[in-house]
């Protein structure tokens, strides 16, 4: 199930007329793009978002994590406010560490197809356990 379809789910669970305003914002939430106003020169947007939280799939227990978020753009950037609200839409989610982690990476390659990206997931410890999980994507050369 990609975000959309998820974010479709919830917003039919949830009646929008009593949810609060930023809830509102994170159900209707997508990631927006804007034209990348240095199209040719290579450079790196670094992002970290230290208050990502999900549910375990599991038991349910909450999860939380830093996802430091690191890309070279190519003709689109990510609009920050819409990547706060879409990394806000995990919060209640059943999802494992692996699968939000690459699925945070197809929809930033999705939105705006950079050059590369690296997403790296540092969740806390819970029972004992700390994780880490990293994922990268390169856009392959279309000269060869």
């Amino acid at each position: 199930m990609n975000y959309s379809e998820t974010n479709h789910e919830l917003s039919q669970e949830f009646n929008m007329q009593e949810a609060k305003y930023g809830e509102r914002n994170i159900l209707e939430g997508e990631l927006i793009t804007f034209p990348n106003p240095r199209v040719g020169r290579r450079y790196e947007i670094n992002i970290t978002l230290p208050e990502f939280t999900c549910k375990c799939p599991f038991s349910g227990y909450p999860d939380f994590a830093t996802i430091d978020v690191k890309y070279v753009p190519n003709e689109r950037v990510v609009e920050l406010k819409a990547l706060k609200l879409y990394i806000n839409s995990y919060r209640d989610r059943y999802i494992s560490h692996e699968e939000s982690v690459n699925q945070i990476l197809d929809d930033l390659v999705a939105a705006c197809d950079p050059l590369e990206v690296k997403i790296k997931a540092n969740f806390y410890p819970r029972g004992n356990v700390h994780t880490t999980i990293e994922v990268e994507h390169y856009k392959e050369n279309l000269d060869k």
